[in-house]
């Protein structure tokens, strides 16, 4: 009875097979292997929820059409790492390796370890000469805060006027009280699911988009409803708003999520018209949208448009508008927010003091004091990264010749179509080269983007060299895999 509390949902045979996707390996590698290494990956992965019981072995083989042999073996090997754990009467569940050589968890979140190429995360560090004295400056800032408790829901008021002036200067009129300060964008997406759906509803969803905004929809218990970006010829990505305008009609999401500026991971940027139809559509069918401005600063050539509800929507609570400092400055800082109409911002935060009583004062009062000088931290940020940019499209075209780039306008990564459906493959293959990517499963939904690659720029040039030669060679090593067969099948010479 101990062990069925620990197992806190189960998996059909035929919802596990999609989402294992395209996992069958070329023509001559071991099947059992090979599911073993999906199935691995979706659990470091994220993909698939710890303590999940994965069907009896009989009812996958069948769905999978292959033998129980395979299946056995690959749960066996999965046994063995400490991936799945297994008692008579009980079947099996998933969980967290513990003292496997060459498996971490989760590799989509941050790694601590400096060994590896983490080429799983989208983030920079900041320079250290720099924050010193913003630090300096911060600590005095503090002395007028002490006399008081410290809690403050909405944010410190330093704070709020500050981002409230930044929107300001881009095109869109903000007043603080329009302003709710949060422990970074992720706090503020996953507040406003909380507040605004309930388990069963539909979250309408770029595809790709980013895998902590999909995290957070499905663990409020609501359900993605994925709209596609269409490829450009030039490698960029569009939207489609059309299908887009008709999947709101016919799915009626109770939000919609959006990444307009430097879209994560391909990097796109939606036009005007486009922000126009946005709070049009928005407006007619009474639908929120949450507008991720996290990557916002990053652009590349030229800045976006105006923020999405600078066009039409000012003062609307249907337009809820959320940025960080994590990406123009730093991770560590956690200070995000939400930017919305003042009773919005009001109801959200009477539903945050059920979980939490504001965000630390002095990473406030810092990201204040860094806020004076966004303009010219984003500048030096995208001198940076244009180059680094520049640097991985060359190399990645003489490593990779078949891997088609895309054009990203802005942001920190590329979009790589790999030709092939091997992106799990390939993260598995590159993870024992001590290299961490995220495969292109990880930003859709029930298993789309195999064929796809998110590319992150963001290592020194040297770390990154070597990350892409490594990569190289676990690409290689995908095509030169020793010959096998299912267990208990002979080969023939």
């Amino acid at each position: 009875m101990a062990i069925d509390h620990e197992i806190e949902q189960r998996i059909g045979a035929r919802s596990f097979a999609r989402l294992l996707g395209a996992w069958r390996p070329p023509e001559g590698r071991g099947l059992a292997a090979a599911l073993a290494d999906r199935i691995r990956l979706l659990v470091l992965d994220g993909r698939l929820p710890l303590h999940t019981r994965v069907p009896a072995e009989r009812e996958l083989a069948d769905v999978l059409d292959v033998s129980r042999t395979t299946v056995a073996a690959a749960y066996e090997s999965l046994r063995a790492d400490g991936v799945l754990q297994s008692r008579r009467g009980s079947g099996s569940w998933t969980q967290l390796p513990r003292n496997s050589p060459g498996l971490r968890p989760q590799p989509f979140a941050p790694s601590s370890d400096q060994s590896m190429y983490d080429l799983a995360m989208c983030a920079l560090p900041y320079p250290t000469d720099e924050l010193r004295p913003m630090i300096a400056e911060a600590t005095r800032d503090l002395d007028a805060h002490l006399a008081g408790l410290g809690y403050e829901l909405d944010g410190v008021p330093e704070l709020r006027a500050a981002i409230a002036d930044r929107y300001t200067e881009r095109g869109l009129p903000t007043t603080p009280d329009q302003i709710l300060v949060t422990p970074g964008a992720q706090g503020a997406l996953a507040l406003i699911v909380a507040a605004l759906t309930s388990p069963g509803d539909r979250v309408l969803v770029e595809h790709p988009t980013y895998p902590n905004a999909l995290g957070a929809i499905t663990n409020r218990g609501a359900r993605p409803v994925p709209v596609p970006l269409v490829p450009s010829e030039d490698g960029s990505a569009t939207w489609d708003l059309e299908l887009g305008t008709a999947a709101v009609r016919d799915a009626a999401p109770r939000l919609m999520y959006l990444i307009p500026d430097c879209q994560n991971p391909t990097g796109a940027v939606l036009d005007s018209a486009g922000r126009e139809r946005v709070v049009d559509l928005a407006r007619r069918t009474s639908t929120p949208v949450i507008v991720d401005e996290t990557l916002t600063e990053l652009w590349f050539e030229e800045p976006p448009p105006p923020p999405v509800a600078a066009h039409g929507a000012v003062d609307s609570p249907l337009v809820l508008t959320i940025g960080s400092v994590s990406k123009p400055f730093w991770g560590g800082l956690r200070v995000g927010w939400i930017r919305t109409s003042a009773p919005m911002v009001r109801r959200l935060s009477a539903f945050r003091a059920t979980t939490d009583l504001g965000s630390p004062v002095f990473e406030q009062l810092l990201t204040a004091r860094l806020m004076t000088r966004v303009e010219e931290t984003a500048a030096a940020r995208r001198v940076e990264l244009r180059a680094a940019c520049a640097r991985a499209t060359e190399r990645i075209a003489q490593l990779f010749p078949t891997w088609r780039v895309g054009r990203p306008r802005g942001g920190m990564c590329h979009w790589v179509d790999l030709g092939s459906p091997d992106s799990s493959r390939l993260v598995i293959a590159a993870r024992r080269r001590d290299v961490l990517l995220a495969a292109g499963p990880r930003f859709g939904v029930d298993g789309a983007f195999e064929r796809y690659l998110r590319v992150p720029f963001v290592l020194r040039p040297d770390r990154m060299d070597e990350a892409l030669q490594r990569m190289a060679a676990a690409w290689a090593e995908l095509d030169r895999v020793e010959p096998a067969t299912e267990p208990g099948e002979c080969s023939v010479a």
